[in-house]
Parts: structure tokens; C-alpha cells; sequence
């Protein structure tokens, strides 16, 4: 239980259905959805397509997304939304033209999106009430325009520098950054839904819609066609999964690096966490140690799962023993990261569980801030630049080629055991696995409830820098410099997280991160 003399959040309970995420109107949306009779999958989508609304530099329906989908009795589904490069895109001209890593803000980073396919698979194969249903809500408020959410307006002051031509027209305010509780419209992609409402996918990947994206691609020199978007599919496989002590984790699998997440919990299990201070130095030291052996082995191995020879490799016991047993316990290493591939920190993460106990855990994005900063001409639809995770290193299982999906940092989890089933996804692109393994030693090795286990703080150990937030002591900060980390305290908190439990009694629990504007809500 929570100190109420401090300031803090409480966790929402509820009986019959709940969504957590990042906006409370998207989080609303949800729940009407569920009380109006709809399920999981119907108030998912409603939440996640308005998000793009509410939080445009973190994701839109230019974007790509993932998702588990668990039901009472069947086996959980992994829904792979994430799109493909183009026939025109290689790394072998990437290179020629001198590049060393893939352009962010250029139609070279611009995979074809794959979210709108997968919401309309997901609508037509599990929903209930139908698609035109789900996107009712984010087609009257883009209509209508939401107030930008104190948080948004942070992130808004550095990420509006990224847009460009198309994108700078649809995305800001009179030529001017949006502010805290300016009104923001997005009319253009109304009526993209309401064309997806009434004809579905095709409404995007072909016709005026994708000849607009292809357009304003091929303007600024991609070699998109509207036969690459007419090629767009999702595709389903079953999870991977990894056990923690008495919890089994469910990921999605490669191209997203969920696996990541399961070695770095197999890299802890090798250390007795819970004799540990949860906020001490110790903790963060070894926990960043293992980041560095886990993102290492990622940056080798991890691409699309058509490419990807070593994913046993990955998820196998005896390679987080080996890892393991290079940490030295007093003295931070030289990162072992050697990074090619851009990483950033901008999605958004949704969670719903309906009356019949099905649950939604999905992760919806379009990379960097604002993405590349492109938008269509006339639709203003923003791309991502999630074609910047592929590698240009020739003969890397995550070499860009056309049709390859490239590695994604986003990954929705699925924790259970101990009487608990809990969707639950942590924000922040690269931290995304390490943030997994805070929140589930949080809550296995210190007995965190799940809102504790997201209120605490964080840290991450990327490239040569060790994030140390606020939330720590200065002596914790200093200690961990005297093992030869390089810490920092970043501008921004790290990342953001949403869940709910699902209890074996039926009820549910919800926690929302307190680094973002968003709630949980259950009804």
C-alpha cells in the first residue's frame, strides 16, 4: 500500500472491463466501447487509433504495430502489424551513396505501415461490433480536434523540429508548435477512416489514399509504389515465452525484440535480486550490466524472423549463464553495445480486458518523433521511419533488402503465474526490454503491486551512458560513477508503462504511469 501522505497514484479496480493507456480520452473511448457492448478487440482499436490524435509525434495510422491477444481457454496470439521495405529499397545503394547508417528523416526509412491492416484483421478475425464502430471515436475527435495534454506539449517542443514540408503543415499551428491546451485537429485523416469504415483495408493500401502516401514519397525521392502497399499483409504466429521464477513472460516474437526481454530476465535469474535494495546501487549496476550483454546479443542476431538463425540461441538458459558470468559485480564494463541501427523512444502502448476476460496487450508507433517528419500532401498522413532499424552492415540478418521486415524496439508483454494474468507494455523504444525485466523483478523479487512496480524509478544503460532518474538518491548516482558507469539524469523520465491484472477471482486491476498523461479506467 502506497503512502497517501505522499503524492502518488492509486491502482483502479473494476469487475467488468478495463483499458490503460497514455491518453484519458483514448482510455475513455475504450471503456465506451466495452459498455456499449463491444470487446477488447473493438475497444483496442478504438483507443489506439485515437491516440494518434491525442499523441501524434508518438504513433498514427502511418505507423506499425504488434499485438498479443489472449482469450480464456485458447492460446495466446501474436498479430505482427509491422510493415515490409519496398521492391525499390536496399542497403547495398544506401551504402553506395555513402551512408553508414539509414537516413531518418528520408522516404529510405519509410517501410510501407502495416497498423491499418492489422486493425482491420484484428476487427474482422476476433471484434464484435465491427470497424466502423472502433473508429467512430478517433474520426469525430480529428474531426473536431483534442486540447493538447501537458505531457504531449513537452514532448511537442522538441519533436516538431523533426516535421517537414507535407508534415509541417498538417502538424502544427499556424506554422507554430502546438501548446498545453491548444486544440488539435487532424481532418485530413478523418476522412481516410471514414473511408476505411466503409471499405476497409483496401481504403488505405490502394485507390486515392495510398496514391497520395505514394505521391508524396516518390516526391521526395522514395522509390515507394502503390503496388508495395497494395502487398501489405499481417501476418499471426504464437508468442515466445520465458520464465522468471514462478512467471511465465509471453513476447512477441522476432521482428520485434521481445527476446531481448527474455534474455535479459534469464541474465538476472543468475543473481539473488531480492537481497538487493530495489532503489540501490547494486541493483542498477547489475541490472544495467545484463542491458549490456542482452542489447548486445540483439544487435547480432535480431531481425525479421524470416532471416533470424538464433532466436534458441537468444532465449536459451545456458547463454544467460555465460552472459551472466562476465558481470563483475564492482566494476561496470565498456558498453558492449555496438550499435548500428537508429534507436529512439517515441510510441504508444494500450491495454484493455473485457467482461469475458479476453485481453489486448498492443503496441502501436511510428518510431522516432514525428517519425521522418513526412506526411501525404492532401491526407496528411505522417510516416514512420521504422526502416531505420534495419542495418546496413552487408550480410547482417537485419541487412535491409525489399520485402524484409526490419527489427522494431516496440513489444507488448504478457505476464502470468501466481494467480495473475497481466497485459502490460513498457514505452520507450530502445528501454522497451529493459523495461519489461524492471517491471517484472519489480513485482516478482520485491513484491511491487503493478502500479508501484510502474511508479518506481528507472534506469538504463545505453551506449556509454548509464540514465539514472530522479527518483534515485544522489549517493546511489555517485556510487554507481565509482564503479565506472557514466551516469547521467536524463531531460526526460524513461519511458512509460501501462497494465492490468487479471486476478483469478475475476477482478481486475489497473496501473498507469505516472511519466504520462494516461490513466486506467474499468467499468
Amino acid at each position: 500500500m502506497r503512502d497517501f501522505h505522499k503524492p502518488g497514484r492509486s491502482a483502479v479496480f473494476a469487475t467488468n472491463g478495463m483499458c490503460a493507456t497514455s491518453h484519458p480520452l483514448a482510455a475513455k473511448a475504450a471503456v465506451s466501447i466495452l459498455e456499449s457492448g463491444g470487446n477488447a478487440v473493438d475497444a483496442a482499436i478504438a483507443g489506439a487509433v485515437l491516440l494518434g490524435l491525442c499523441e501524434p509525434q508518438m504513433t498514427g495510422i502511418g505507423g506499425d504495430c504488434f499485438a498479443l491477444i489472449s482469450k480464456p481457454g485458447e492460446d495466446v496470439v501474436a498479430v505482427n502489424g509491422s510493415g515490409r521495405a519496398a521492391a525499390g529499397m536496399n542497403a547495398a545503394s544506401l551504402r553506395e551513396a555513402g551512408h553508414k547508417t539509414v537516413p531518418l528523416g528520408t522516404p529510405d526509412a519509410v517501410t510501407i505501415p502495416g497498423a491499418i491492416d492489422a486493425f482491420c484483421h484484428m476487427s474482422g478475425t476476433w471484434g464484435k461490433l465491427g470497424l466502423a464502430d472502433s473508429l467512430a471515436p478517433a474520426i469525430r475527435y480529428m474531426d473536431s480536434g483534442v486540447p493538447i495534454a501537458p505531457r504531449v506539449a513537452f514532448d511537442l517542443q522538441s519533436g516538431c523540429e523533426r516535421l517537414t514540408g507535407h508534415g509541417r503543415t498538417h502538424f502544427l499551428l499556424n506554422g507554430k508548435t502546438p501548446q498545453t491546451g491548444d486544440i488539435f485537429a487532424l481532418p485530413g485523416q478523418a476522412e481516410v477512416l471514414r473511408r476505411i469504415a466503409k471499405d476497409g483495408r483496401d481504403a488505405f493500401y490502394t485507390g486515392e489514399v495510398a496514391e497520395d502516401m505514394v505521391a508524396s514519397l516518390q516526391a521526395a525521392g522514395g522509390t515507394q509504389t502503390m503496388d508495395d502497399f497494395a502487398a501489405a499483409k499481417t501476418t499471426i504466429a504464437a508468442p515466445i515465452s520465458g520464465t522468471y521464477k514462478d512467471r511465465e513472460l509471453l513476447e512477441h516474437p522476432p521482428n520485434g525484440q521481445g527476446a531481448t526481454a527474455i534474455l535479459l530476465l534469464n541474465i538476472l535469474s543468475q543473481f539473488d535480486l531480492a537481497s538487493m535494495d530495489p532503489f540501490g546501487t547494486q541493483r542498477a549496476h547489475i541490472e544495467a550490466e545484463a542491458t549490456k550483454l542482452a542489447y548486445d546479443t540483439r544487435n547480432r542476431f535480431m531481425s525479421d524472423f524470416d532471416y533470424m538463425t538464433r532466436l534458441d540461441h537468444m532465449t536459451s538458459m545456458d547463454t544467460a549463464r555465460d552472459l551472466a558470468a562476465l558481470i563483475d559485480p564492482n566494476r561496470a564494463m565498456k558498453s558492449a553495445t555496438d550499435i548500428s541501427e537508429a534507436v529512439h523512444k517515441d510510441t504508444i502502448y494500450i491495454t484493455v480486458v473485457d467482461k469475458d476476460r479476453m485481453a489486448v496487450s498492443l503496441i502501436y508507433s511510428i518510431f522516432h518523433s514525428f517519425g521522418s517528419g513526412l506526411a501525404s500532401e492532401k491526407f496528411g498522413i505522417l510516416f514512420h521511419n521504422r526502416g531505420a532499424g534495419f542495418s546496413l552492415e552487408e550480410g547482417h540478418p537485419n541487412e535491409m533488402a525489399p520485402g524484409k521486415r526490419p527489427m522494431h524496439t516496440i513489444i507488448p508483454g504478457l505476464l502470468r503465474g501466481a494467480g495473475q494474468t497481466m497485459p502490460f507494455g513498457v514505452m520507450g523504444g530502445q528501454y522497451q526490454a529493459n523495461g519489461h525485466g524492471r517491471v517484472v523483478t519489480n513485482m516478482v523479487d520485491y513484491g511491487m503491486d503493478p502500479q508501484s512496480a510502474l511508479d518506481a524509478p528507472r534506469s538504463f544503460a545505453e551506449g556509454d551512458t548509464l540514465s539514472v532518474e530522479r527518483g534515485y538518491s544522489d549517493a546511489v548516482r555517485q556510487e554507481l560513477a565509482d564503479k565506472g558507469h557514466n551516469v547521467i539524469v536524463p531531460d526526460t523520465a524513461i519511458g512509460g508503462a501501462q497494465a492490468i491484472v487479471i486476478h483469478d477471482s475475476g477482478l481486475l486491476e489497473g496501473a498507469s504511469d505516472p511519466r504520462k498523461d494516461g490513466c486506467a479506467l474499468g467499468y
